[in-house]
């Protein structure tokens, strides 16, 4: 079967596997405290340019969704994000758990805009109402597109002049980056915290939060031991993001990614398959008809986005680092 399920079902790419293999042994601190959490910590640093950022090493997205999120805020602050966003349709309301109310957002093309976040703020008044304080992004977002450097800045004026906190998931950043004209010094210069993704490029399992905004610091470490995201063996995380990190890596499997996307991009615009939306990362959205899509079924793997009529069906198509290209072609062929 040809697979474009995900861009994370695979294992892990062989430099992180050998680099787990190598340090297997060993007897080190636990709970993050090891010299590989810490060498880990500071490659990230010196990529975004930041060396007073905190760095913290979680096992998955959720996971540091929900803690970053609770420990930011207060219990009548809420968060504004797209209606697509992640926290909104893939964690099964982690945040509303914790008490705070997350703000959907209508936004067609899956990103926030200073106009749409002052318009949320301008709704939101009073004691009645909770107050929006946290600004949730995806980089890229659910529907593969990219913000650039210059919506990023945007974002970055609005919470600044409102006293907001920007976030940004980035568990795709890798593929955002590339994608895009942005780099890590972008994120730790325009948000005060955002994720760098492992799981879904190239590692085992694994996310680091990178935060910048040092009033955001204190205490941290309790609400991570409170929500269960503290690992014994946290070393794990640091010996994988050390590996991936070396050398470029880690957006060399985000470059091969996006450039298996591409290819599928234009192999179906070239057979005349509408997208739903034009994405230039490593997730693709087509649309056929209900028929095709059963008949795709039959020798591909893919999730069903959506039903756009009652003929026609958008699936959702992910490359990955460890994507062949001749899965390209073959799924092609098929149409």
């Amino acid at each position: 079967m040809i697979n474009f399920r995900n861009d994370y079902s695979a294992g892990a790419h062989p430099a992180v596997l050998e680099a787990l293999c190598a340090t297997n042994m060993e007897l080190t601190p636990g709970y993050g405290t090891d010299t590989y959490c810490q060498e880990a910590a500071e490659a990230i640093r010196a990529l975004c340019g930041a060396p007073e950022a905190a760095v913290h090493f979680f096992a998955g997205g959720t996971q540091v969704n929900k803690t970053a999120i609770g420990a930011y805020l207060r219990p009548w602050e809420a968060v504004i994000a797209a209606e697509t966003g992640h926290i909104c349709v893939h964690e099964t309301g982690s945040v509303e758990q914790d008490g705070h109310k997350v703000i959907h957002c209508p936004a067609s093309d899956g990103k926030l805009t200073a106009e749409i976040i002052r318009s949320v703020l301008a709704s939101h008044s009073g004691e009645h109402m909770v107050v929006p304080r946290l600004v949730y992004i995806s980089n890229t977002t659910e529907l593969g597109t990219v913000y650039t450097c210059s919506e990023l800045e945007a974002l970055h004026g609005i919470c600044a002049e409102q006293g907001l906190i920007l976030y940004c998931d980035g568990a795709r950043l890798g593929s955002a980056m590339d994608a895009g004209d942005t780099a890590f010094a972008h994120y730790a210069r325009f948000c005060d915290a955002f994720t760098i993704g492992g799981t879904k490029n190239g590692l085992l399992f694994g996310e680091a939060l990178v935060v910048t905004n040092a009033a955001l610091f204190p205490f941290f470490r309790h609400c991570m031991k409170q929500q269960g995201a503290i690992l014994a063996k946290g070393r794990l995380l640091g010996v994988q993001f050390r590996a991936v990190l070396k050398d470029g890596l880690y957006l060399d499997l985000a470059r091969h990614a996006n450039a298996l996307a591409r290819r599928l991009t234009g192999g179906l615009r070239a057979k005349g398959v509408p997208l739903l939306v034009d994405s230039p990362s490593n997730q693709v959205f087509p649309i056929f008809p209900n028929e095709t899509v059963k008949r795709l079924e039959e020798q591909a793997v893919f999730e069903v986005q959506q039903p756009v009529d009652s003929g026609h069906t958008c699936i959702r198509l992910v490359t990955a680092w460890n994507s062949a290209e001749e899965d390209v072609e073959r799924f092609l062929a098929l149409l």
